[in-house]
């Protein structure tokens, strides 16, 4: 007889799903906020059965889009006499 052996690390080329739960905790938004972009057709979503609903991580991260920092002059200047 055979062992199997399973490990976490996900095997290449397949695709990873995470719950709505751990998507919001990971990325500090919530579920609501992630089943809005869901309806409105901005974030893919994969159902398997009537309530089970995943979301591909990479799809999740690119809701996130980085804000280019600016600089700004200070809004006043201080002299000294």
């Amino acid at each position: 007889m055979s062992k199997v052996q399973i490990t976490d690390t996900p095997s290449a080329g397949r695709r990873q799903f995470e719950s709505l739960a751990q998507a919001a905790q990971r990325t500090g938004l919530s579920a609501r906020t992630l089943r809005r972009r869901i309806a409105e057709g901005r974030l893919p979503a994969y159902r398997n059965g009537p309530r089970i609903l995943r979301v591909d991580p990479e799809d999740v991260d690119q809701l996130m889009i980085r804000v280019p920092a600016v600089r700004s002059e200070p809004r006043f200047h201080i002299t000294h006499p």
